[in-house]
């Protein structure tokens, strides 16, 4: 194409972006050949079978020959234990025409194995045991279930909807026939057995709009359904902008897992967004157990409820009269095999670190990238980034980061810069790092096709590009225009690409200049659905179609490589729109192109407390949206909320206003002043909740049925999180409201709660139930639990970095025995010394009046920091004074009263010292 055509693809693609989505841009089921065909077995049912005589059975892991008794296809199935309570079902063609494709990469390696014993074997059934859990394997028609302690959790192929397309010879039409005929390219030399057709147009090529779908290996489908006994409600399966507990798909199209640029994206949607995490839970008050579908391919899952509403479903589950089929969900993916993990529980944080246990958390990130993050679509040079970092200076707004997005480079060339706007990019970085500051700049992974670029010259001379079912490097459309896209799949590409960050060959940027990777669905602009065609090739002769939802996490694996290996003692921050099972390990996500409009501020939360619990903690959405142009209500409360959610970034289109915090009026600046800083002073809490997912595997946010599942009432609340277990935040996130309702949960099936204490007040609350608090412009409605103890620093500095060995103020809030835990980490928040034991965890503890701390390990890491106060909720009454023994030697203590809690004034003990604080009552 030429150059004008170039020009127009771009300004079509810029005018899409601005009018919104267009749902017929993409396909829905019935549309989707291979999801319509898999539908139908809900209806019919399917005909599989274990084939007595080929059971073998080992240490870990039984195996057996299925067969299809329709068409008499035969497969292997393997049903392995795992450590952790968890199971793997693989199913696979015994002998297919061509392998077929599992997918690499997204655990975090080997699964460790654990021990089965059979216990009863007949053609009819065969009983294994592994410790607590249990597998029942049904026969003929196959199926199986799992039970964890005896209580049957979750059922595969208890509807019988099983369905494996096996790969099979391309028929020739009838009227092509000729003695003799060769061979074709797909294979074809005879027209196949009646029960090898399938009667469907969309079988061996399909279309789509103006595109065309070769199909070469024709019909691969694979789906198969798991029901979920003991559960009221399912959640998990993101990314989609929807409520947390999933919704019946009777009558409409299923959810669907396939990595789509979706710009302006409507809510309360079941369509593909830009992520897919195929893993999803059932939750009931007594069990919770989970199943990962590790498929790459397009996915639909249909979700089977009793009910079509939601809130209906869960009025029947509060006042107990359901008296249905239990919920279930039927997975079905275009291509690949069956490899599902079955996550046994028992309890909600049990399946979640199972999960986490499979694919791998975050690593404990950099401090200053929970801080506060400044973007645009595009600061306009390097005058314009310099001033903005000197107006938070001014108005003494704390800020760690400025973003470049995609105009800073020359012309869309990716590891250069535009010479004119950014002529010094690194004396800017420099003037940035030396407040404390950092920078992000954006590289996707769409590479200009310019043969005087020499990142398109490396990949077309060595063969680096996806390539066509021709063998041709495929081009297609992006914000360069004409665009190629690296096979990160091939681990020479991913590697050349890692090489290109060095600053000996990126040398515009230091090491401290951290990245984000967007458009890596990917988005290819005149693509099927604005994205890249099924039958393009990748490394190992895989079609796309087999691959797609692991783009943009190879494409991370690469970036990820790229930054450790430029400075191998500095932890990386990458930001990612499109991510896969496992993807976590590499990047921080966004909820991607969202709106200025409340009903997206409320989806922030819905959406990212679901990303959670599928692996991604480190999650946050566009403050203030991506599109339009939000007013100053709207942009208060959006900076509220999202200084309660881990990432913490403020975002927007390039034809929106500017709105930098100073440009609205001064009570909205003071209001966003206030919530910025708010954050600030929980970066302490933050951390160690990151710290602590990486040992443990428990989100850092989550929803409240987490430590609250006896209560009904929370399974379907998605309008309040929790910070770890410490705090309840209830963000405003409605117009012109002076008030808002917020539930506390029950602990138990007597309706029995914790104790709550306002952040800001440390008023108590202790009913269960909802109860409306009064809200002003500057609330921001948090609760402390009562029964923890958490950190934070409260002395203010222009960036996190700058508050390395600032003191701490411990936050102590009783519960009913007047009793409290709580842990606190630090290091030098950079470097991976903490791997070496570079550390300090600290246990604190409170009872009868005494806090002692306990250190967890031995510290290592020297710091200046100290505590210099310590603020007591909860206390019966005010004590005269206190003291604080360290190595033998008291000191006295001022105590005075603050709001509902008292404090006790410059104990002045180093943060690795152990001591014990006594209050004195007289």
């Amino acid at each position: 194409m030429g150059y004008a055509l170039c020009i127009l693809a771009v300004a079509c693609a810029l005018a899409a972006y601005a009018s919104g989505v267009d749902p017929s841009n993409f396909k829905t089921c019935e549309q989707s050949s291979f999801c319509r065909r898999s539908r139908k077995v809900q209806s019919t049912g399917s005909k599989y079978a274990l084939i007595p005589g080929t059971l073998n059975s080992y240490m870990d892991s039984l195996t057996g020959d299925l067969i299809n008794k329709e068409n008499h296809h035969l497969f292997s199935f393997k049903l392995e234990a795992l450590a952790g309570s968890t199971f793997r079902l693989q199913i696979d063609e015994k002998q297919p025409l061509r392998p077929r494709y599992k997918v690499e990469h997204a655990l975090k390696g080997q699964p460790e194995a654990g021990h089965i014993h059979v216990h009863k074997e007949t053609d009819g059934e065969i009983i294994i045991t592994s410790k607590h859990t249990k597998a029942v394997i049904h026969g003929d028609p196959f199926h199986i279930d799992f039970y964890e302690n005896d209580v049957l959790v979750v059922s595969v192929n208890s509807k019988n909807w099983l369905y494996f397309e096996h790969l099979r010879q391309k028929p020739k039409e009838p009227t092509e026939h000729r003695d003799g005929d060769q061979e074709d390219q797909d294979g074809a030399v005879e027209t196949p057995k009646l029960s090898d057709s399938i009667d469907d147009p969309g079988a061996w090529e399909e279309n789509f709009k103006s595109h065309h779908d070769s199909k070469p290996y024709g019909p691969e489908a694979v789906a198969l359904d798991f029901s979920f006994p003991a559960a009221e409600v399912l959640f998990g399966i993101p990314e989609h902008a929807d409520s947390f507990v999933l919704k019946s798909t009777s009558g409409t199209d299923p959810y669907r897992l396939y990595n789509l640029d979706v710009f302006e994206y409507v809510v309360d949607s079941k369509m593909a967004l830009y992520g897919s995490v195929p893993v999803i839970y059932g939750h009931g008050a007594q069990r919770t157990a989970g199943v990962y579908w590790q498929n790459a391919a397009e996915t639909w899952v249909d979700i089977q409820t009793s009910e079509t509403n939601v809130v209906s479903s869960l009025v029947n589950f509060v006042s107990g009269s359901r008296k249905t089929p239990p919920p279930g969900a039927h997975f079905i993916s275009e291509s690949g095999i069956v490899d599902a993990f079955i996550l046994l529980g028992p309890k909600p944080l049990d399946v979640f670190k199972q999960y986490a246990a499979l694919t791998g958390t975050h690593e404990l990130p950099q401090l200053f990238s929970l801080a506060y993050h400044q973007s645009r679509w595009n600061y306009n040079d390097e005058r314009d980034v310099t001033a903005v970092s000197a107006k938070f200076d001014e108005f003494n707004i704390p800020m760690d980061t400025m973003w470049l997005d995609i105009e800073y480079t020359d012309g869309k060339r990716y590891f250069t810069w535009d010479k004119f706007k950014f002529p010094q990019p690194l004396t800017m970085i420099k003037n940035l790092t030396e407040l404390g500051r950092h920078l992000v700049v954006i590289i996707d992974p769409h590479i200009k096709r310019d043969n005087g670029y020499f990142f398109h010259q490396d990949c077309t001379e060595k063969g680096y590009y996806v390539k066509t079912r021709e063998g041709n490097d495929y081009e297609g459309w992006c914000w360069p225009g004409s665009a190629s896209y690296p096979d990160f799949f091939n681990p020479d590409v991913r590697q050349y690409y890692a090489s290109q960050f060095d600053t000996s060959r990126f040398q515009t940027v230091t090491a401290d200049v951290m990245l984000w990777n967007d458009m890596n669905e990917p988005s290819v602009f005149n693509g099927p659905e604005i994205t890249a065609p099924k039958d393009l090739i990748h490394y190992g002769n895989w079609e796309h179609r087999d691959v797609h939802n692991l783009y943009g996490h190879m494409h991370l694996m690469g970036t990820f490589a790229g930054l450790q290996q430029r400075d191998p003692n500095q932890r990386p921050f990458i930001l990612t729109r499109a991510h896969f099972a496992g993807s976590q390990r590499y990047a921080a996500i966004w909820t991607g192109d969202n709106l200025a409009d409340w009903t997206h501020l409320q989806h922030s939360i819905k959406m990212c407390l679901t990303e959670a619990v599928a692996g991604f903690s480190f999650c946050g959405a566009d403050v203030g949206g991506f599109f339009g142009n939000p007013d100053s209500e709207l942009l208060e409360r959006w900076y509220q909320t999202g200084a309660f959610l881990p990432f913490f970034r403020a975002h927007a289109h390039i034809d929106t206003k500017r709105r930098e915090p100073w440009l609205y009026p001064e009570r909205t600046r003071l209001v966003i002043q206030n919530a910025i800083r708010k954050r600030y002073s929980y970066l302490s809490l933050w951390y160690t909740a990151f710290f602590e997912l990486e040992q443990t595997g428990a989100p850092v946010i989550r929803p409240l049925l987490t430590h609250y599942p006896f209560d009904k009432e929370t399974f379907g609340i998605d309008n309040q999180l929790l910070v770890q277990d410490r705090l309840l935040v209830k963000p405003v996130m409605q117009q012109g409201v002076s008030k808002v309702d917020v539930y506390f949960p029950a602990i138990d099936d007597k309706k029995n709660g914790d104790l709550w204490y306002d952040v800001e007040t440390y008023e108590r609350q202790d009913r269960v139930g909802y109860v409306t608090v009064p809200v002003t412009e500057y609330k921001i409605p948090v609760w402390q639990r009562g029964g923890s103890i958490l950190a934070k620093k409260e002395r203010q500095r222009r960036a996190s970095t700058l508050m390395l060995h600032d003191p701490y103020t411990l936050i102590i809030c009783l519960d009913r025995e007047r009793k409290a835990v709580g842990t606190l980490y630090l290091d030098d928040e950079k470097s991976y010394a903490y791997r070496e034991g570079q550390y300090i965890y600290v246990s604190y503890e409170f009872a009868d009046n005494q806090l002692t701390n306990n250190f967890i390990g031995k510290p290592k890491y020297k710091s200046d920091a100290w505590i210099e106060r310590i603020v007591i909720a909860g206390l019966e009454r005010v004590p005269s004074g206190a003291k604080i023994t360290v190595n033998g030697v008291q000191q006295a203590l001022e105590v005075t009263r603050q709001g509902g809690a008292v404090v006790v004034r410059k104990p002045a003990v180093k943060m690795d010292i152990d001591f014990v604080l006594t209050l004195n009552y007289e």
